[in-house]
């Protein structure tokens, strides 16, 4: 008889049933099955080596006749890969992901990062740490977290606020339920996020008669719910009564794949597309109605145009700071907000109309709504303009011949030229975001890959292994700050491991760029923000800058090395790293302070109220100024009427501005 019949159990541990399950886990979305877990990173400790790892041991070399093959991957830091399979998540429009597995104490915590960093940017990871022992017979056990006021309070517990689901299990029998409500939320559009499954390590050798339908092959279908017909008409309504509207497209445009529908309907009305770090490339650049980043990191294009719409339809965005420039990017008095998201909780930002809906299916019902809509001459011809001026400054930013050191901007824009069109730049933390966010051309929603939400610094090195596990026809290339790699290069070892071909393109400019400018903008004098050696004459952190070799230490973990001092340098390295076999790593070094594409919005960074350096002084008098502008975004109550006065602002008439002095 098959083992694995129905009414029949199967006598496994709880780490082997933990494995033969997840190998038999399948998404599904418009009728495409796939994978939904395709494979385990970990790092084995005493908590899980004889669980969890004896169990993806046998799974490899002696499995059963009816269970499937899960494949193990050795990683080299537990955050590092909790961050593999959070952008393979991300690349994989999240319909597939990668579960995580850790001992119990540091090796937990190391994962919480990864956990915080997947569920804010709403990306299905599956963590498994192992726990302390559930019957508590060694107690204090090794790594254990005793907290004198609650015995069963463990380093897992820390991982309940970053997790949209959390179980402990201490008992074989909670493991099922423990299961089915980790795929639930990991398939689920609204709730995914980083899910953890606490094992403690006595319970994970524990041996049960499971009941064979559990490791039936299970498809876990991805709903697309449709919009309200009554949302529907009076978000159309709106719409149709706007004379400056504009789109803010997000996350929820790529995961929903959306891009095609987006695209379709912008042409089909005329609004422009601005797009959010989660959401660029969901309109192609070239769109005629595509005006790029919007929001404190923004082109000038989308905030001229966000700064007097009439109506925003925020499409799958949750609305970040940077997006709303904090609250001070829609100027006009009579904005009004269309939110189209398939989480009500934000689609209810900013006081909007709510859509619940899956964003495509949101998008293809509205086009039909709105019939023959289109916007006004004028306003077509205003975005035109804005799209034109914003090239322009997008090519000087690509083309300044900055010296002696290039400035970073010049290597985006030759990475732009040289990359293709499906290619992925993967990024996350520092100055680089914004700068990308302001100038990259990216042609469609997988080519662009940065992570913002959380913007955690270190993410980028074994994201771009996560994301060409997803996509390895395509060629990834990753930016990396000298302050990021310093924080969590150890996965270059799982790269080199694996074979996978990644580019890596190190841009050495002795300091954290994003944040020294931040400082000296709001009068902290760039302190704290330069690799700088101790001065024994100051006794600050003001001597010669470091002597640290990036570029050798990257060798020496096994990557092919390429060194360029210029652009045209950097070129040569480009090409030589896309025709090599295995990884690369590009070196150059470039100018700490910019310059910087220009930018007319603002950020909410509070200064010190009072101080002592004439420095900060002024730097608060600035910001008192700027917050004048900060206003809540709540429109006009039960829909309205649609469109108003119109409230002057930045680029209301006339050319639009040319860049600040300090920019591109």
């Amino acid at each position: 008889m098959d083992q694995v019949e129905r009414s029949k159990t199967v006598r496994l541990t709880v780490g082997q049933a933990v494995v033969r399950f997840l190998a038999r886990q399948y998404s599904e979305r418009d009728g495409q099955e796939q994978r939904l877990i395709e494979g385990v990173f970990g790092i084995f400790g005493h908590g899980n080596v004889c669980g969890l790892g004896q169990a993806l041991l046998q799974n490899e070399v002696d499995p059963a006749p009816d269970e499937d093959k899960l494949e193990y991957y050795l990683g080299r830091n537990e955050q590092g890969a909790v961050h593999v399979a959070a952008a393979f998540a991300k690349a994989s429009k999240r319909r597939a992901t990668m579960a995580a597995t850790s001992s119990i104490g540091p090796g937990a915590a190391n994962m919480v990062t990864g956990a915080a960093l997947a569920t804010t940017n709403r990306l299905p990871v599956l963590i498994l740490p192992s726990d302390t022992f559930a019957t508590r017979a060694p107690d204090p056990v090794l790594q254990q977290l005793e907290d004198p006021a609650s015995p069963d309070i463990t380093v897992n517990d820390c991982f309940r606020p970053v997790s949209r689901f959390f179980a402990r299990v201490e008992r074989p029998e909670q493991l099922i339920a423990a299961l089915m409500g980790a795929m639930r939320v990991l398939t689920d559009p609204v709730q995914t996020g980083a899910v953890t499954i606490a094992l403690p390590q006595d319970v994970q050798a524990e041996a049960f008669d499971w009941p064979a339908e559990l490791f039936d092959r299970r498809v876990w279908h991805i709903a697309r719910p449709g919009a309200d017909p009554a949302q529907l008409d009076r978000a159309a309504a709106i719409i149709r009564a706007a004379k400056r509207p504009l789109i803010v497209a997000g996350g929820g445009v790529v995961y929903s794949e959306a891009d095609a529908a987006l695209r379709a309907f912008a042409a089909a009305t005329g609004i422009p597309v601005a797009d959010t770090q989660a959401g660029k490339g969901a309109i192609n650049w070239d769109h005629p109605q595509a005006v790029g980043g919007v929001g404190a990191t923004g082109a000038h294009a989308a905030n001229h145009l966000a700064a007097e719409a009439d109506v925003v339809i925020g499409i799958g965005t949750r609305y970040s700071d940077f997006t709303t420039a904090s609250r001070t990017q829609f100027q006009n008095p009579d904005v009004r907000f269309v939110n189209i998201n398939v989480a009500p909780f934000d689609a209810a930002k900013q006081a909007g109309l709510m859509v619940v809906a899956d964003a495509r299916a949101a998008i293809e019902a509205l086009t039909g709504a709105l019939g023959d809509y289109r916007v006004g001459r004028a306003y077509a011809e205003r975005i035109a303009a804005e799209r034109a001026a914003w090239a322009r400054i997008t090519d000087r930013c690509y083309h300044l011949g900055h010296g002696p050191a290039p400035a970073q901007t010049e290597i985006f824009g030759a990475l732009n030229e040289l990359m293709g069109p499906d290619d992925v730049l993967v990024n996350a933390a520092g100055s680089m975001p914004g700068d990308l966010q302001a100038l990259w051309r990216a042609s469609n929603s997988r080519s662009y890959h940065v992570e913002y939400a959380f913007s955690c610094m270190g993410y980028e090195i074994p994201a771009a292994l996560g994301v060409k596990m997803a996509v390895p026809e395509h060629d990834v290339v990753a930016i990396v700050g000298d302050g990021t790699y310093q924080m969590l290069p150890m996965e270059l070892a799982t790269i080199v491991q694996e074979g996978v071909k990644v580019i890596f393109v190190l841009l050495q400019n002795h300091g954290f760029a994003s944040i020294g400018a931040l400082s000296q903008s709001h009068g902290s004098q760039r302190f704290g923000t330069k690799y700088r050696r101790r001065n024994p004459r100051t006794g600050r952190l003001d001597g010669p800058p470091m002597p640290v070799d990036i570029a050798a230490n990257a060798a020496s973990w096994g990557l092919e090395v390429l060194l360029a001092r210029t652009v045209e340098d950097f070129k040569d390295c480009y090409r030589r790293a896309v025709a090599a076999a295995g990884p690369v790593m590009i070196y150059i070094e470039t100018d700490l302070e910019g310059p910087n594409p220009p930018s007319d919005s603002w950020w909410d960074v509070p200064v010190a109220e009072v101080s002592t350096l004439e420095s900060t002084r002024r730097a608060r008098a600035e910001y008192e100024a700027a917050k004048t502008r900060q206003r809540p975004l709540i429109g006009p109550p039960g829909g309205g009427r649609g469109g108003g006065r119109g409230g002057a602002s930045s680029g209301a008439s006339g050319s639009p501005p040319e860049p600040q002095p300090d920019g591109c």
